[in-house]
């Protein structure tokens, strides 16, 4: 999806690239799913996304929720995983951007989700967030894996943004 930025509005040396890179296809997905009720406007809007667009989206749209606490970190990382096509879509990012303390983080919480039996479909997800705190084994694990994420979130971010800065083509164009 070409998206179009104007020299003048955006700086390609701040720290924040991974955000305006993001901005504009947030923007473009949340009006389509205004405009349209059809079920497979999601699926054809990531369809028309380059493969670093696809990336940069995932990692944002996963971050966003899980950074806000511990119980949200959890929570979500339990639902994207009852979504195996997002769930490999999130992990594909990483893959993309070369982070692999992240797909490492990423495949410890697979495997706590899946030794408490956390389901793998949306068909029978009824976990709650209340969850987390009324079993203690469960929350010290996603308490040691929460301050993993909270080292590691840092590096991530600007791995991505040098990333970014290094394939701009593949995210933006900017137009003179």
């Amino acid at each position: 999806m070409i998206i179009k930025v104007g020299k003048e509005d955006f700086d390609i040396n701040c720290s924040s690239l991974n955000q305006k890179c993001f901005e504009p296809l947030i923007k473009i997905y949340k009006v389509r799913m205004s405009e349209e009720t059809n079920i497979g406007v999601k699926e054809r809007f990531y369809e028309e996304l380059t493969e670093g667009q696809r990336a940069l989206f995932m990692f944002n749209v996963y971050s966003n929720h899980i950074s806000k606490s511990l119980i949200e970190f959890y929570w979500w990382s339990a639902y994207f995983m009852a979504q195996p096509k997002k769930w490999v879509a999130i992990k594909a990012c990483f893959k993309y951007f070369h982070d692999e303390p992240f797909l490492s983080l990423l495949e410890k919480i697979e495997q706590e989700l899946k030794h408490y039996h956390h389901p793998t479909t949306l068909e029978n997800f009824s976990i709650t967030r209340d969850e987390l705190i009324q079993n203690k084994e469960l929350y010290a694990s996603f308490e040691s894996l929460y301050v993993s994420f909270e080292n590691i979130y840092p590096v991530t971010i600007e791995k991505i943004n040098n990333f970014i800065e290094k394939n701009l083509h593949e995210f933006i164009q900017i137009e003179s």
